[in-house]
């Protein structure tokens, strides 16, 4: 047979190309090296999330007594019975794709892929004998893996990746994060609660490089009500063993003794082997895929999308790119656009952004004006007991429109879509104001940011 699209990588962006490829009626076949979901669902997004909803119950049953419960006895983590219930969800989760993808009568190959020329594609099964793939069209979805620093390379035992941390059978006591970006903010905000003692090493002057100054302010203040230490414009400059002890010595002399090293600077495409020079493949500085919008390689017939072409690597853009991809290699004229996308950082508090920062705003040469409002003033937050928290809105201060949102405090991830839709739709921030939000909700932290940008913030006094 031949297919009319081989997809290369069942992670968020292949499989989803796949079921749309099907439903748009397609004949498809989708190549996995592993499993089902990429790094998202087996190492990444919900393996993470799974182990943040426990802590954040551990985190909620250690100051039940504020609340006004009392409980019996010490409450105390048990990681094997955590990790164990990680394990369902993903098993879970892996057999709902499998099932998603019989149902749509997608032929699914597992084994090691490589593009012999545009439309052939050779996968050594598992079984050790190669088969040979016939398609119209090709998708590469494989991904990315977790970077490297020279000097601190990864054994997956001492100095381990994020890949490794949500498999780990023991609480460290002492662990070192380098890099200081959404992934390692979150993994110390999971190994924290547990007992661990965390020291966070950061090249850039803040932690969350790419997020809003005060947003990642307000965090680093988080960081350390919670005794996470962090050291900014630093990286590691030397690691020395002495017995069971791993002893770091940063850029400022100061030396951190650690039992574990999570190494958390970044991702890097995953694309060896694919026979990429071979086909003439056009590729980035950082070995990414060049593709137009589109998703079209140089290479007439084969397309790319997810962590794989560089950009924004989250599991939605990826999913979002494989639809743009798979309706253009059956026929269509579809542009990926990449105006609006919402991303969030699942640390405690959460952090929601979408559209552009103060600063990136004001280097693209608007005139701005910026609303804020403490979530601390909403009843909401406060009979929650999660306080900490900010609501940033960045708008265009000749034409109103939103710019930008930048939400810290409880549920931001869910809360920026409301932001993420005013930007797409080009509504005005004054829009925002005059929507009526209920009450008592986070969301209203929303409405009145959005008041802030006149001055007219109900819950706010008067600015002398």
């Amino acid at each position: 047979m031949v297919y009319d699209v081989a997809i290369i990588g069942a992670g968020p962006g292949g499989y989803v190309a796949a079921i749309r490829g099907s439903q748009l009626g397609g004949r498809i076949c989708l190549i996995e090296q592993n499993e089902v979901g990429g790094t998202c669902l087996q190492h990444g997004c919900i393996p993470t999330k799974a182990l943040i909803s426990s802590t954040d119950l551990l985190r909620k049953f250690q100051a039940a007594e504020e609340y006004g419960i009392s409980l019996g006895g010490p409450i105390k983590p048990d990681l094997a019975k955590m990790m164990a219930r990680k394990g369902q969800i993903v098993t879970n989760l892996t057999k709902g794709i499998k099932a998603l993808l019989k149902s749509q009568g997608i032929t699914l190959i597992k084994g090691q892929a490589a593009i012999e020329a545009p439309g052939t594609i050779r996968v050594n099964e598992e079984s050790g004998t190669p088969q040979v793939v016939e398609a119209q069209k090709v998708i590469i979805a494989t991904g990315s893996k977790p970077g490297s620093v020279p000097g601190l390379e990864l054994d997956g035992v001492r100095i381990i990746s994020s890949d490794d941390a949500v498999r780990l059978r023991e609480i460290p006591e002492r662990l070192l994060i380098v890099g200081a970006g959404a992934i390692g903010c979150e993994f110390a905000f999971i190994f924290k609660p547990l007992g661990s003692n965390i020291t966070m090493v950061e090249l850039m002057p803040q932690a969350l490089p790419q997020e809003d100054t005060e947003i990642a302010r307000t965090l680093e203040r988080e960081l350390k009500k919670n005794k996470i230490k962090l050291f900014t414009n630093n990286k590691v400059e030397s690691l020395r063993e002495e017995g069971s002890d791993l002893i770091a010595t940063l850029t400022n002399g100061q030396e951190i003794t650690a039992d574990k090293i999570l190494v958390s600077i970044g991702r890097a495409v995953n694309v060896a082997g694919l026979g990429l020079e071979r086909l003439g493949v056009h590729r980035g500085p950082k070995g990414e895929i060049s593709v137009n919008n589109r998703m079209e390689t140089n290479i007439p017939g084969i397309y790319a999308i997810g962590d794989v072409v560089g950009g924004a690597m989250l599991a939605h853009v990826a999913s979002a790119e494989g639809l743009v991809a798979v309706e253009n290699a059956l026929g269509g004229h579809k542009e990926m656009d990449y105006t609006v996308v919402p991303a969030g950082i699942f640390t405690s508090p959460e952090i929601g952004r979408v559209g552009l920062t103060e600063r990136e705003a004001q280097e693209k040469g608007y005139t701005i004006k910026t609303g804020r409002f403490p979530l601390r003033a909403l009843g909401k937050a406060q009979a929650m007991g999660e306080l900490a928290g900010l609501v940033k809105l960045v708008a265009d201060a000749q034409t109103d429109k939103l710019l930008g949102a930048h939400i810290i405090g409880p549920s931001a991830t869910d809360l920026i879509h409301e932001a993420a839709l005013a930007i797409q739709q080009g509504i005005p921030a004054k829009a925002l104001a005059e929507l009526i939000h209920s009450h008592p909700t986070l969301s209203e932290g929303i409405m009145e940011a959005a008041h802030s940008l006149y001055g007219q913030a109900i819950h706010l006094p008067r600015e002398q």
